[in-house]
């Protein structure tokens, strides 16, 4: 048995596919390159693959992070190699790397993740400096939003870890934001827009890193 971990990332030519539909097609791309992935065991087995944190629909990413794990030993460059021939366009292997088998799962160790929002707005760069720092001084900053026909209440505050500005050209705005992504919940960039005082949806949101636990200091 064989863990292997994978850094891959999703463009603009599948970023509406949904998380499950990503699970599936890594699923396919496997089989077809014959990659020996292990099988759970139970009445409904199923290819043992660990997401870290879930993509939301129309978002880009460079630093999605997958553990798969092989009943067959094999070099990660032959991994790699075998499988990016069947990746549909859109989808990047970046990187894989042998872990130990009894560490704990991804979505255990995820700590953060890391995105730049390009967002429009008039407000001068003066402006939306004062907003940030404003919004990191806040205690908490309640917030609400509908899902599945449900509201769900929550401190917004809590989710954010820092913010700041990563460039301007005119009014459009490129926003660097690390949210928390735990058991205890996770960030959304475009509310954080919002709570800044952006009128309009972000123009684009892309994932730049996942960060884990044993990354921190």
């Amino acid at each position: 048995m064989q863990r292997l971990r994978l850094s891959f990332g999703r463009g603009e030519e599948v970023k509406f596919i949904s998380h499950l539909d990503i699970v599936r097609f890594w699923e396919r791309a496997f089989r077809r390159s014959e990659i020996p992935v292990a099988y759970s065991e139970g009445f409904t087995p199923h290819p043992r693959i660990s997401m870290a944190a879930p993509l939301a629909v129309g978002i880009t990413s460079e630093a999605e992070l997958m553990d798969v794990w092989l009943k067959l030993w094999m070099p990660p460059q032959s991994f790699i190699m075998r499988t990016k021939g069947q990746l549909a366009q859109g989808f990047d292997v970046l990187g894989v790397w042998e872990v130990g088998l009894n560490i704990p799962s991804l979505q255990s160790c995820l700590a953060f993740a890391e995105y730049n929002v390009e967002a429009r707005s008039e407000k001068s760069e003066q402006d939306v400096y004062a907003s940030i720092c404003s919004l990191l001084q806040a205690k908490e900053l309640p917030w609400h939003h509908l899902r599945n026909e449900k509201t769900h209440s929550y401190d917004l505050r809590a989710l954010i870890d820092d913010l700041w500005i990563v460039r301007r050209n005119d009014f459009l705005y490129v926003l660097g934001m690390r949210l928390h992504c735990n058991a205890n919940g996770s960030g959304r960039p475009e509310q954080v827009v919002s709570a800044l005082g952006f009128l309009e949806y972000p123009e684009s949101i892309h994932r730049t890193r996942l960060i884990l636990k044993t990354m921190l200091p």
